[in-house]
């Protein structure tokens, strides 16, 4: 793709994610919210390495009977080429869940990823910070604690394109996935 092309397709994908964000929050207002802080563990699918902790925030909301909307934000983070580099992610997605019944969600959304990548100072390359979207599925489901509060397991797998790296080898497959439990507040 050309530069300028590829200029486009980011504000095309930034306008989107900006409009699934506002389509997210109306029904908050109108339906009443869940909060959902998590912790987990995510895993590249291109690593022989243990699965890292992960924590996250989401914010749910009712759409209808059959489908809820969320937006969150994660940090997770990784070591590969045996500790050359450190992949730290912070990840802002809005999704869309099918609710056949209350207790359980699945579906899909997008996700804008800034991801710092820190070399060792022991190699000649300086760190980097960049911007990439992805898109993932996944779904769960929750147990009710109380009145106002269940607990929240859930899990999904993000795709995104290839990404380069000034080490060997020059790319690395950047997909992974979480397996997360929190605590539903709702209000």
């Amino acid at each position: 793709m050309k530069p300028h092309k590829n200029s486009v397709v980011r504000s095309i994908a930034a306008w989107f994610a900006v409009l699934t964000a506002l389509a997210a929050l109306a029904p908050v207002a109108a339906h009443g919210a869940e909060v959902i802080p998590s912790y987990g563990l995510t895993r590249s699918t291109d690593s022989n390495t243990d699965a890292k902790s992960l924590l996250a925030i989401a914010v749910r909301g009712n759409l209808s009977p059959l489908f809820q909307t969320e937006l969150g934000v994660a940090y997770r983070s990784e070591s590969r080429f045996d500790g050359d580099l450190k992949v730290r992610m912070w990840p802002v997605t809005a999704s869309l869940y099918l609710t056949p019944v209350p207790t359980l969600y699945a579906g899909a959304g997008v996700g804008w990823y800034q991801t710092t990548f820190d070399y060792a100072s022991t190699l000649p390359f300086p760190d980097e910070t960049k911007q990439e979207f992805g898109v993932h599925v996944g779904g769960g489901f929750q147990i009710p604690l109380a009145p106002s509060v269940a607990a929240d397991l859930g899990g999904r797998y993000v795709m995104m394109r290839d990404q380069q790296s000034r080490l060997v080898p020059e790319k690395f497959n950047p997909d992974f996935w979480t397996t997360q439990l929190g605590l539903a507040f709702k209000f």
